[in-house]
């Protein structure tokens, strides 16, 4: 499916980046990448040289810009949000500018140029929203399905939708590896938080999946392990503590109090959506509402979903053990060597909040 397409990326953090060497490898005629941060993106056409990939500056609040970066293009991934929880409570305007208006935007213009595929990616806060960001994701996710029930035109979109990413700019892994190496305390909201968990391959894997099976706004879960958040932090100090100089007993955890909008637990879909939704070995397809019982052409080699654990609160949780396991999978080997770094024990810059992901 990506293959011989010319696809448009909207959004470069961390994981539209994250997208852009597989789908290269994937060869792509053309992989045109739009941002709002030209910093951004002179940063990464310095660290790609490869004939196939675009940078355009532009922004999805900007139909007119849209119109102009879609034209010719076969398949559009949808990844510029914005993402923080905290951010978005704070003016929760803005986001519905960016998440909501911006997605509409998008939709529209792969209307007009004639796309042939859409997938929007969506984020496990979309489900019973406990807070703006979440709310204007699951929206948006609405305005996907929607638009598939027009008549007027052939584009296919699905959603994906995902919990943390490991090691993404949103992911508390950073934050705890930094505390850590400034000799602690690792900061945490609470002790009972769980959230749901995946990497940068398994998100690729849902995107690449949910573009090829794409019909009539479909939303794509990853079958996600769930971590206990103390469980991490845990993990981690005990791995990365000795590379510093530091025994992991030396090493607090500190408790701060839940933010604004933040949840004990994260859920992958509503007792409603349990009803519609199919499953394989990796992944959930849950079918809009509307399209009632049709499947559609990406949902054949789907069965009807059984004994779905929709709560990381509910989930089997990883072992420290099969955290550390997971840490190493997610290209983390750096952090967690036998042998310190050469900066470890130099002056350490003051430490970061590690609270929960928002994003």
């Amino acid at each position: 499916m990506i293959s011989e397409q010319e696809i448009l990326l909207t959004g470069a953090g961390s994981v539209g980046q994250s997208l852009i060497p597989r789908l290269l490898e994937r060869h792509p005629t053309r992989l045109r990448v739009l941002d709002n941060d030209e910093s951004r993106l002179a940063k990464l056409r310095a660290q790609f040289d490869d004939p196939r990939l675009e940078f355009l500056v532009g922004n999805v609040r900007d139909g007119d810009c849209l119109e102009r970066a879609m034209t010719g293009f076969d398949d559009v991934i949808h990844t510029a949000a914005m993402k923080h929880v905290d951010v978005c409570q704070y003016d929760p305007y803005e986001a519905v500018k960016t998440n909501v208006v911006g997605v509409q935007n998008v939709v529209d213009a792969a209307v007009d140029a004639n796309v042939e595929r859409l997938v929007f990616t969506s984020s496990d806060k979309a489900v019973n929203p406990a807070n703006a960001m979440g709310t204007t994701k699951l929206l948006s996710e609405q305005l996907v399905a929607a638009h598939r029930a027009r008549a007027d035109h052939d584009l296919r979109l699905a959603s994906v939708r995902f919990g943390n990413v490991i090691n993404s700019s949103q992911s508390v892994v950073p934050r705890f590896a930094e505390q850590i190496r400034s000799g602690g305390p690792v900061t945490l909201t609470d002790e009972r938080m769980t959230r749901f968990f995946l990497t940068y391959d398994d998100v690729f894997d849902l995107v690449s999946q949910s573009l090829e099976r794409a019909y009539g706004g479909e939303i794509y879960v990853y079958k996600m392990p769930a971590i206990r958040i103390v469980d991490l932090a845990n993990a981690m100090i005990e791995a990365i503590a000795p590379q510093y100089g530091y025994d992991s007993e030396e090493i607090e955890i500190e408790l701060i109090g839940r933010r604004p909008g933040e949840t004990f637990h994260e859920e992958i879909m509503t007792d409603r959506e349990v009803d519609r939704a199919h499953e394989t070995d990796s992944l959930y397809a849950i079918r809009p509402e509307s399209v009632g019982d049709e499947r559609g052409d990406g949902l054949e080699e789907f069965t009807s979903a059984t004994d779905v654990v929709r709560s990381s609160g509910d989930a089997e949780k990883l072992t420290q053990t099969e955290i550390v396991s997971l840490l190493r999978e997610s290209g983390l080997d750096g952090l967690l060597d036998d042998e310190p770094p050469a900066e470890a024990r130099a002056p350490a810059s003051p430490s970061v909040d590690g609270t929960l992901p928002s994003g």
